[in-house]
């Protein structure tokens, strides 16, 4: 080599060798370190590669340098970088791959910008992050820049290529800093403009489940997700989205609506089958029989399944034609399989009337046809009230027995002054009413109608005797005869008494009322005998009026 013949010939140079020289000296202030020099491959040994860069000079590379040594022949070109003039041996110290770095770095900043989009290969994991080759510069990717969405694992991207955002270049520290985030939100939200500039109202698209809530699942369209509601899911009764779809399960869904501003898409399942309400008139003519599933109970009523997607109610007062249930639950239980009767359609409103007692039968009519009216009957007394009392004819059939038709001649005032809870008792049909369940009662009706013979035997005029039965405030009940009462009035009585006053005030009208009662049983006694004269009888009202005041 010229360096080495230059050294052993230090003592004695011939002028040709000194020229010499001088020219290598000068040729070598040309060379700057960090220069790229283009170079010849003029041999291949164990310990490197020799480079003539053509400055009267060699160097050596590493195999290293190289990613396929054996793939080198003698006079391949190759580019260098000239880390140093001279060595100690006299050599050029140069490397190809800060040469392929200073290259790529010159590349990269000759058209990249910060924010600019690129591609590169993460290559290894460093502290903070992870590095990213760019076509040779190594950019760092933080590891808060490495998931679209929080903190994932970064070793999972180690080989992976993928594109980066230029978020920051130090040009003299020629240091870039790349984030995949901003990457992949800037593909999402290019994604999300491109599928939203497809939807159409009706349009069928194909989607992954991503995410299931109680309300509904979300399903991603390629980049932009929409909502599928529960109510969408199915025709049938859904308690939990998660009955139906599975988070990572591919479907089909149907665009419901989207909006563009709030980037918000409602989607359907159920809507890519027939809609069983589309057929349930023809199906279910009303008065068909159904089999269903009670799969609801509500206060009000029982929902039963006649099919999937198809519920129809049954209202409580349908449950039973004698029964009278204050909640479902106590004729039916969730699960149960009945028959049931359509008592209405309405496919507007995906409505459907059921009844339960309609499939069988109906034992008020039963009841009409075995007893007409007239019919002498016994029964017991189920239950009392204010007005009447409900009496027991036939298992669940129930009569009402007024307070009016008690007795002919006497007004009692609550049928407990004649009838007890449990009391067996003769009544006689007066009117039956199957479709409203209503059965009118008579017990005066069994025995007949006093009244005229007693208009004979107590004419205007007449005197009687009678025990008092009843104080009131506006005067004395007088009983004439078994169950026959007359009244005498306060202005008819051996005393008068002042009335109250017509308009006097609540309070003071019930003072008043209560102080003519008290003077009245300061005089008379329950079961006093007294004489009164008959004043009139009134046929309408049946009522005899009487007078003690005119016995005088």
């Amino acid at each position: 080599m010229i360096t080495h013949e230059m050294e052993r010939e230090e003592g004695a140079r011939s002028p040709e060798a000194e020229e010499l020289a001088q020219l290598y000296a000068q040729s070598l202030k040309d060379l700057q370190e960090g220069q790229i020099l283009k170079g010849r491959i003029i041999a291949i040994t164990e310990k490197g590669i020799v480079v003539d860069v053509g400055y009267k000079s060699e160097g050596i590379l590493a195999l290293d340098e190289f990613p396929d040594p054996q793939a080198l022949q003698v006079g391949d070109e190759v580019e260098v970088l000239l880390e140093s003039v001279e060595d100690e041996e006299g050599l050029m110290v140069l490397s190809r791959k800060k040469a392929e770095r200073a290259q790529a770095w010159e590349r990269l900043m000759a058209t990249a910008n910060e924010g600019d989009l690129t591609e590169g290969r993460v290559s290894r994991k460093v502290k903070g992050g992870l590095m990213v080759d760019l076509g040779g510069v190594e950019a760092f990717l933080p590891a808060s820049q490495a998931f679209l969405r929080g903190f994932g694992n970064v070793d999972s991207l180690i080989g992976q290529t993928a594109q980066f955002i230029i978020i920051k270049i130090n040009r003299p520290r020629r240091n870039v800093v790349v984030s995949r985030r901003e990457a992949l939100a800037k593909e999402k939200e290019a994604q999300k403009l491109k599928v939203f500039a497809e939807l159409e109202v009706g349009q069928v698209r194909q989607g992954t489940v991503k995410n299931i809530t109680d309300f509904g699942a979300f399903v991603n369209l390629g980049g932009v997700d929409g909502l599928l509601h529960i109510t969408d899911l199915s025709w049938g009764r859904v308690g939990h989205p998660s009955e139906v779809v599975q988070v990572g399960q591919k479907i089909s869904v149907q665009v419901l609506g989207f909006d563009r501003e709030t980037m918000k898409i409602s989607l359907g399942f159920k809507q890519l089958t027939p809609n069983p309400w589309d057929t349930a008139e023809q199906k279910y003519p009303v008065g068909s029989r159904i089999h269903g599933r009670v799969v609801s109970l509500m206060p009000y009523g029982a929902f039963v399944e006649a099919e999937k997607g198809l519920e129809g109610l049954v209202h409580i007062s349908e449950l039973s034609w004698t029964k009278r249930p204050s909640h479902p639950s106590e004729v039916l239980k969730v699960g149960d399989e009945i028959e049931v009767a359509v008592l209405s359609v309405d496919r507007a409103n995906q409505k459907m009337a059921l009844g339960l007692k309609q499939t069988e039968a109906n034992p008020w009519e039963i009841f009409a046809a075995q007893y007409p009216l007239g019919t002498r009957l016994s029964g017991r007394v189920k239950h009392l009230t204010d007005f009447g009392a409900f009496v027991e004819l036939a298992d669940g059939v129930d009569g009402l027995l007024h307070v009016q038709d008690l007795s002919w001649t006497r007004r009692y005032n609550h049928p407990s002054e004649v009838l007890k809870k449990g009391q067996k008792v003769d009544v006689m049909i007066m009117s039956v009413d199957p479709e409203s369940r209503k059965i009118g009662l008579g017990y005066k009706q069994l025995m007949p109608d006093p009244w005229s013979d007693i208009v004979s035997r107590y004419p205007s005029g007449t005197l009687v005797e009678g025990k008092i039965t009843k104080i009131a405030n506006f005067g004395l009940f007088v009983e004439l005869e078994k169950d026959l009462d007359g009244l005498v009035h306060l202005s008819e009585l051996p005393v008068r008494l002042p009335d109250r006053p017509a308009a006097a005030p609540a309070e003071e009208g019930a003072r008043t009322k209560e102080g003519v009662v008290a003077k009245l049983e300061a005089m008379f006694t329950v079961g006093d005998s007294v004489k009164a004269k008959v004043l009139r009888l009134d046929d309408e009202q049946r009522r005899i009026a009487l007078s003690m005041r005119r016995v005088e």
